[in-house]
C-alpha cells in the first residue's frame, strides 16, 4: 500500500497542535502522528511548509455547491457537489434533501444510491440528511410550501424501507405524529431532529426525550420567546440551551447569525456540542446572481448577493453560500474562538453527532486519513479523503 508523510505542520490534534509534526499515512488509514519527523524511508513525503494541518472538515447538512444541488437526482450533481466542498476542506458530508413530494424524495435516494459508489474525487458520503417535509407552515422558510405535511406512518415507512442511507430527518416535533414519527427512526439507528418548527419549550424537551437530540440551524426557521395572550413560552431556542445533552448546529456564514449569537451559542453549548454547517445551496462557489434553491428545474428562484441567497424579494435568507473553510474563518475573526475550538465544531463534533467519531473526526493512529492543510487565513491548499490526495493548489 502507498504510504504518504506529512511533516513540518503544525499538527492540531485533540491535545493541542504540534509545532513541526508529521502524519504518517498507510493507505487509507493513519498510521502514526508525532511531534518529530517520523522515519518512513518508502513514503511520499509532502513538506507543509508550517502550514497547519488538521483534521478533514464534516459537514453534517448540505444541499448544493458549485452550481449544483442534490435535489437535481442526477449522478452528476451528486458528485460534482462532493468535488466542489472538498476544495473548501470537506471531507466527509451528510447530503441533505429539501421538502418534496413522495416520488421526489425516493429519486433522491436513488440517486444517493448511484452515486456513493462512483464518488472517488469528492468529499466522503456518510449518508443521507432529509430535511422535511413535515415542518411547520409558519417556520418553513425557503422549503416548498406544496410539499409540507405532517407525519404520515404509511409515508415514512415506504421511503425507510426504500433505502438503509437514511441517517438522519429533520421535522418539526409539534406537529400531529411526529413524536411516534421520531421514535420509530430512531429504533432504526437514524437521527430525529427538530427543525423548522414552532415548538414551545415543552414540547421541544418531550421531543429530545423522544430521540430529538440534534436542533436543526439553530435560531433559523425556529421558535423562541412568544406571547399567546399575556403569556410568555419558551422556544425551541431556550430548549436547546437549556437541556445540556443537546446537540445544536449553526450555519457560521457571518450572515445567518451575527457575532453576538454566534457567541452566545459558543458560551451556552461549547465546542463539544455545537456544530459547524454550510447549509450551502447551489449557488456555493460560484459567483453571485441568480440560481435556484432546490431541482434546477422546479425549484425557488433566489439571488446571491452580499454572501448569501435571498428570496426575490429579500425578505428572507433562502440558503447559504457558505463552504466549510469560511465557517472556521468567522468563528475565529467573529466570534473570536481559538483555532483548536473552531476546528473541533467543524470535525470532532459532527463526527460525534455522524456517529463516526471511531474513524473520523481527529488526527490520530487507526482512524481515516481525512486531512485538510491550511494558511493562518485557513485558505485551503490540500485535501486529503482516505488518504488519497483529492485536491491540491495549483
Amino acid at each position: 500500500m502507498q504510504r504518504l508523510k506529512i511533516y513540518n505542520g503544525k499538527i492540531i490534534t485533540p491535545s493541542g497542535i504540534m509545532e513541526k509534526g508529521s502524519v504518517l499515512i498507510t493507505g487509507d488509514t493513519i498510521t502514526a502522528v508525532s511531534e518529530n519527523n517520523v522515519e518512513a524511508g518508502d513514503a511520499v513525503e509532502i513538506d507543509a511548509r508550517g502550514l497547519y494541518v488538521s483534521p478533514g472538515f464534516i459537514d453534517i447538512h448540505v444541499h448544493g455547491g458549485g452550481g449544483h444541488d442534490f435535489m437535481d437526482n442526477s449522478v452528476e450533481a451528486f458528485l460534482a457537489i462532493a468535488e466542489t466542498h472538498a476544495r473548501y476542506g470537506t471531507t466527509a458530508m451528510w447530503p441533505t434533501s429539501l421538502t418534496s413530494h413522495t416520488e421526489g424524495i425516493l429519486k433522491t435516494i436513488d440517486t444517493y444510491e448511484a452515486a456513493k459508489d462512483k464518488n472517488v474525487n469528492g468529499a466522503q458520503f456518510l449518508g443521507l440528511h432529509l430535511e422535511g417535509p413535515y415542518f411547520a407552515m409558519n417556520q418553513r422558510g425557503a422549503q416548498d410550501p406544496r410539499y409540507i405535511r405532517n407525519p404520515d406512518p404509511e409515508e415514512y415507512k415506504r421511503i425507510l424501507s426504500h433505502s438503509a442511507s437514511i441517517k438522519r430527518w429533520s421535522a418539526a416535533p409539534e406537529l400531529e405524529g411526529a413524536i411516534e414519527f421520531g421514535r420509530y427512526i430512531q429504533t432504526m439507528g437514524i437521527l430525529p431532529a427538530i427543525a423548522h418548527t414552532d415548538a414551545i419549550y415543552e414540547e421541544a424537551y418531550e421531543a429530545f426525550r423522544a430521540g430529538y437530540t440534534l436542533a436543526t440551524h439553530l435560531y433559523s426557521a425556529m421558535s423562541g420567546v412568544t406571547r399567546r395572550k399575556a403569556y410568555r413560552y419558551a422556544g425551541v431556542i431556550e430548549a436547546a440551551f437549556l437541556t445540556d445533552d443537546m446537540d445544536v448546529e449553526i450555519i457560521a456564514d457571518g450572515v445567518h447569525l451575527p457575532a453576538p449569537l454566534l457567541k452566545l451559542v459558543y458560551k451556552i453549548k461549547g465546542a463539544e456540542r455545537t456544530a459547524l454547517i454550510t447549509d450551502a445551496m447551489r449557488a456555493a462557489g460560484m459567483p453571485e446572481g441568480e440560481s435556484v434553491l432546490g431541482n434546477i428545474n422546479d425549484g425557488i428562484k433566489v439571488i446571491v448577493e452580499d454572501g448569501v441567497a435571498k428570496l426575490p424579494d429579500r425578505n428572507s435568507f433562502a440558503g447559504s453560500v457558505a463552504t466549510a473553510d469560511r465557517l472556521v474563518r468567522t468563528m475565529i475573526n467573529m466570534a473570536e474562538l481559538p483555532l483548536e475550538k473552531a476546528i473541533q465544531m467543524i470535525t470532532a463534533t459532527p463526527a460525534r453527532i455522524a456517529g463516526v467519531s471511531d474513524k473520523k473526526g481527529s488526527l490520530a493512529a487507526g482512524k481515516d486519513a481525512d486531512i485538510v492543510l491550511f494558511d493562518e487565513s485557513i485558505h485551503i491548499t490540500m485535501t486529503i479523503v482516505k488518504g488519497k490526495i483529492i485536491y491540491r493548489q495549483a
